[in-house]
Parts: C-alpha cells; structure tokens; sequence
C-alpha cells in the first residue's frame, strides 16, 4: 500500500511564494520556537526560500506572546515576532504524530518536498520521529537540529543532550558568560541574546554548505547547531590560550587590560564614547592627535601591555583620556575623534541609530504591513548586502494558520472536500 507523499514530487510543486533573492525555489519546513531555529530560517527566507512555519493550531508558536508586545486595534503580537517571523508561511499541524497519523501524513507529505527541515524540539522520539524515517521519505532532505547542548547523531552524554536550554544558560556553560562584567562584581550576560542568533547562523551557513554538497552528490544530510558550541566557537583565542599556556581570561568591565586608549568615556554632558586605539600606529596617531607627550608615554611604557597600562604611567595616561573627555560634550568629544580618524563611537541608543542619516542611506530600515495587527511597521531589513539578488520582503508575520488551506491544496494536493474532512479535529485548526 502506497503512502499519499509516494504520489509528491518537489521537482512538480511550485512555490507559494514571490520569486525574488538567491534561494528562490528552496523549500524550508520549520518546527522550532523562540529564537535560534526561527531565525536561521528567517535569513533564508529574507533571500528568496519559501518558508513553512508549522504552528499548534489554536495555541501557535510561543514566540507570538513574547513580551513586550506591540498593540494596534485591540489585536496584539511580539516585536520579536514582527521582525523574525516575516516572509514566512504560517501552517497550523498538530505535532504530537503519535496520536494523530493523519497529522503524520500531512507532515510527511511535506517532508517529501521540502528541501530543509528545521526543528529545535530536540524530542523527536516522543513526537515519532527519527531522522531515518524522513531521509527514507526525502534522501535529498538537508535536517538541521537546533539545541542547546547538541543531539545524540554527534555523540554527548544523554544526561546533557536532554538538558533545557536556552540563551543565558549557553553563556555560562561555554565560558562567555565567565568573561562578562567587572573583576570585582559577579558576572552578568547579555540581555540580547546574541547566542541564539549566532546559532541561528551557524544554521543557515550550514544549510547553505549542505545545499551546495546536495548538487555534487543528489543527497541530502544531517547538520546540527547548539546553542553552548555557538558561543564556544566564538571565544576567540581563550580555549587555545588556556590549552596551552594556562592563561584563563578575566573580566575587564568596561576597559581592555591589555591595551589603551580602549575603553568606555563619559562626557561632560554625561554621555558614554568608546574609543579604541588598537596597535601602536593607532595608538600614536592618537596620542598625537590629543596633545599628549608621545615621548613620555611611549607605547612600550603606557599603553603596549598590561604590564604599561597598570603602571603608574599608564594610570597616568588613562587619567588624562578622561579629562579629555570630562571636559568636552559627547558632540564635540565625537567630532573631534571622527576628523581624526580615530575610531570611536557614541554609546547609542534606538532612537539614535534609527535616525542615524548613514544607516537610512543603506536601506537598513524596511516597512511592511504585520498580518495579525493588519498595520504597517518599521524594521531592520537585510543583512549581508548583495548587489544580485538582494534580500526583500514579501510579507510581514502572519497571522495563525493563515496559509494551511492554500498549502494543503496547491503543494500537497488536498481537495476542499479532504481538507473539510479533516476540519474540526484539532488537526489542521
């Protein structure tokens, strides 16, 4: 006996979606939540990918109630949500395939044409699941598995792969959590979670190397992206430092340790300026530039080494940055940096870099109407920059469910008599 997905072929169903960026006619079927999973998906339908977001009928994804909320016309939904939800189609499908093989059907059904498949529910098992049981379905599927501390396919204990994770808990178990904060104050983490958009993007360059190795070999592969290895892989020298040599990196607060001018400034009308001054021709050209005496506070001497910078020399040189600082507003502290070109920056905040004139130019800010609020907002647009096949929106966020119907008729041939069959069963609604 056949299976409805025997009769689907992805090479014969055409995309949903306007034809527009560099993965045009790649399809990507998302099962994950809040954020890493969505993400990486996110930046491959910002390029052209025909996204499936499968959502919980009558519940949708977690990521839709993250606060703070934006509100128009008595209806309500995420920022996050409204920024990283775009460009995607919303399929509401019962998940737990165990209970319903219907829901199976359909979900596997998808399965053979999709191109990728990405989930961060890490118990796939208990769902019914297994990666075989898909690559049988589809061999040229690509699988990513998004996680907190990895999956068995790569090897780990049981007891850590099954752990909860999430983004603060990836900083301290990697050790970036460590480096954060002042050395005499406990450590702090980042409240944007950065963690879970490198793991996004680990994805995404996963998916995008396993696509160029699908057109060499015709098969697809599994990859996986944790949310701890993402943050180990960009820990910079600090594991071949200690492997090594022992040294293990502290907390520095808001200065380098190893080299000045490099730290945090507050101005007269109580702004904050970073200013770095990395290596010794930047340094000089700094120095130079202030008035300060190159040759009493040589490099080697005041700013070369943590050695200088913690002599009384360098504390010395530090006190003078200051008052240079102190004794101008961030304007003319700022400008005056900039006309030399020292690198340096205001310390900004939303409102700031929104209107910043430089960023505007570059088409970093994109209008699109949201679907649940059925109101137009603005957001960060496209990043990287391509000159070919740049990144657009199609679409704002959508609202629950809003593409099943047309999904279940033109991708997987359902019939509006089938489609009715299935109503009312908590399957599809």
């Amino acid at each position: 006996m056949s299976n409805r997905w025997d009769k689907l072929s992805a090479d014969s169903v055409q995309s949903i979606v306007p034809e527009y960026g560099p993965l045009s006619g790649i399809r990507v079927l998302l099962n994950g939540s809040v954020v890493a999973a969505p993400f990486a998906a996110t930046m491959l339908s910002d390029f052209g990918a025909e996204v499936i977001a499968l959502e919980r009928p009558g519940k949708g994804d977690v990521a839709r109630a993250q606060m703070p909320q934006i509100e128009y016309n008595g209806k309500h939904i995420s920022g996050a949500w409204a920024q990283n939800a775009r460009n995607k189609l919303s399929f509401t499908l019962e998940t737990n395939f165990k209970k319903s093989p219907k829901a199976k059907e359909i979900f596997l059904s998808l399965i053979k044409i999709s191109d990728v498949w990405i989930e961060n529910i890490v118990w796939l098992e208990k769902l019914g699941l297994s990666d075989d049981m898909l690559i049988e379905v589809n061999p040229r599927l690509i699988i990513c598995h998004v996680s907190g501390f990895g999956t068995r396919r790569f090897g780990g204990m049981d007891a850590e792969l099954s752990r909860a994770g999430y983004d603060p808990i990836a900083q301290a178990e990697s050790g970036w959590n460590y480096l954060q904060g002042f050395p005499d104050k406990p450590p702090y983490y980042a409240q944007q979670y950065i963690g879970d958009y490198l793991t996004g993007l680990f994805a995404a360059n996963g998916i995008l190397m396993a696509l160029i190795n699908r057109e060499k070999t015709g098969k697809g592969q599994i990859i996986e992206s944790s949310l701890a290895e993402s943050y180990m892989r960009v820990m910079d020298d600090n594991f071949t430092l200690w492997s090594t040599m022992k040294i293990q990196k502290e907390r520095q607060g808001i200065a380098q340790t190893n080299y000045q001018p490099a730290r945090l400034f507050q101005t007269k009308d109580n702004r904050w300026i970073n200013l770095g001054a990395y290596g010794k021709p930047s340094y000089e050209k700094c120095l130079k530039a202030m008035g300060f005496d190159l040759e009493k506070y040589s490099y080697e001497a005041a700013g070369g080494s943590k050695e200088a910078v913690a002599s009384p020399l360098g504390r010395e040189l530090d006190e003078l940055f200051d008052k240079f600082f102190r004794e101008r507003t961030a304007k003319e502290a700022l400008s005056f940096l900039l006309e030399n070109n020292i690198a340096a920056s205001l310390v900004r905040n939303c409102d700031e870099v929104m209107g910043c004139p430089h960023w505007q130019l570059r088409g970093d800010w994109v209008i699109y109407e949201d679907q649940t609020l059925g109101r137009e907002l603005t957001a960060y647009g496209f990043h990287p920059k391509m000159s070919t096949t740049p990144g657009h929106v199609w679409r704002g966020a959508p609202a629950l469910g809003q593409d099943t119907e047309k999904i279940m008729k033109n991708l997987l041939g359902y019939s509006e008599k089938e489609i009715a069959a299935i109503k009312g069963k908590g399957i599809i609604d």
